[in-house]
């Protein structure tokens, strides 16, 4: 019991001459020195955490697009091997009367074809100016409340409910917008705002006015037109109102999840396939937030092997220079952990400024300056993602990796024989 005591005692004795020892050679360290390790520290805290949210931003900043311009919180779309919602004015029902949700959306899907410039062609052999994609028919005002699309606009304007003769196109389907060579895709040429195009829909074609030009950096929406739903209706002939797909916008803080389970307990599932935003996303959309994620990760882990070689270049330099003194130390009875715990402190100190000060530049500037101020990716509006649970785990890692990287140098160094360092003998 005596010997545990009295080993118990050196090692708090050693704690404290460590403290001691390290306190004394941070303050008579070079300012410089200090600064500039200080500052690849701060660097190196920074590269694991920003590069890593900025890979992972641009993907989110895609999803919460999707989310806010598209899907809603909720999305209800037909059955597979279905054309359309089965049984749509009870489903529409149904979730109209939810209590959680705030707005309901629906929109009438099909595919179709737009033609420009018809009028002028030549000869009937002319290369005609069309395009094939996707027509949605939708309420203007029902549209708007839950995603939006009035915002998207960049030409022109949006529809009204007496704009049965006009139609919006997505960017993607206009040359200007969308400039690229590729087989199997056809954009149109020389489209503006008030021209007329030719829609060819369900085997009929009628003929529009370009109302609006929309651009969100969402492929539902960029890569769709839009029209009033009644005259979509009327173009496929769909007079039972079955819609093809439903967005809910539920009130803040609600749960998806709760509310997907609501509907499927109510019946919906019978007629429609049931999803959260998160459940709808584009299996891209997934790999590649994945893969940004794993990139991150990489370049961060090349960031933090790169600092603890430097934490361990400055220590050892240090602890050789000063091989002499730690042999007198060592010499005058000062244990060998003393010493080491020394260094190890100075490591500590070191991350621990430089991550403070790397958290400070993370959540005081970079944060809320990307959050106003996205960057502008050409497919979505990129944002910072440093989630504090990840933040921490990282600056963890960083501070044990620094403390190793101090321990190893000061380790070599104190085992050397105590009379070959006082006389500077190798």
């Amino acid at each position: 019991m005596e010997r545990h005591k009295r080993r118990i005692k050196n090692f708090l004795i050693s704690l404290q001459v460590g403290w001691f020892l390290a306190l004394r050679q941070v303050r008579r360290s070079s300012i410089a020195t200090t600064g500039l390790i200080i500052f690849v520290m701060t660097l190196t805290f920074l590269n694991l955490v920003v590069v890593r949210g900025v890979l992972v931003g641009l993907i989110e900043g895609s999803t919460e697009v999707y989310k806010s311009g598209y899907a809603g919180d909720v999305l209800i779309t037909a059955l597979p091997k279905k054309e359309y919602i089965e049984n749509s004015p009870s489903v529409l029902s149904i979730a109209e009367a939810l209590p959680w949700a705030e707005t309901v959306t629906y929109r009438y899907v099909e595919g179709a074809t737009i033609e420009a410039n018809y009028k002028t062609k030549v000869k009937p052999t002319d290369e005609p100016n069309s395009a094939a994609g996707t027509i949605a028919g939708i309420n203007p005002i029902l549209e708007d409340n839950a995603t939006g699309l009035a915002s998207f606009i960049v030409e022109g304007s949006y529809l009204t409910e007496n704009d049965s003769d006009s139609i919006l196109l997505g960017a993607n389907f206009l040359k200007k917008y969308l400039d690229i060579e590729a087989p199997g895709i056809s954009l149109l040429e020389n489209v503006n705002v008030g021209d007329k195009v030719r829609l060819t829909v369900g085997g009929n074609e009628k003929e529009f006015t370009v109302k609006g030009i929309l651009k969100s950096k969402v492929d539902q929406v960029d890569f769709r037109m839009f029209m009033l739903d009644t005259t979509l209706r009327n173009l496929i002939g769909r007079s039972d109102y079955n819609v093809d797909e439903i967005a809910i916008v539920l009130k803040p803080g609600t749960n998806p999840v709760l509310v997907k389970d609501a509907l499927l307990r109510a019946g919906v599932g019978e007629y429609a396939r049931v999803q959260t935003w998160e459940e709808s996303l584009p299996k891209f959309l997934l790999d590649i937030k994945d893969t940004f994620g794993l990139l991150g990760n990489v370049v961060g882990s090349i960031g933090l092997v790169a600092a603890s070689i430097t934490i361990f270049i400055v220590i050892f330099v240090n602890a050789i220079t000063r091989r002499k003194f730690i042999g007198i130390l060592k010499g005058i009875g000062i244990d060998s952990m003393a010493v080491e715990f020394s260094y190890v402190l100075q490591s500590f100190f070191y991350a621990l400024v430089g991550i403070g000060i790397g958290l400070l530049i993370l959540y005081g500037f970079l944060v809320p300056f990307i959050d106003t101020h996205p960057i502008k990716f050409p497919f979505s509006d990129g944002i910072l993602v440093a989630e504090y649970s990840n933040t921490m785990v990282r600056a963890l890692i960083l501070m044990l990796a620094t403390l190793v990287a101090g321990y190893i140098p000061a380790r070599i160094v104190v085992k050397q024989n105590t009379l070959d360092a006082i006389l500077g003998r190798k």
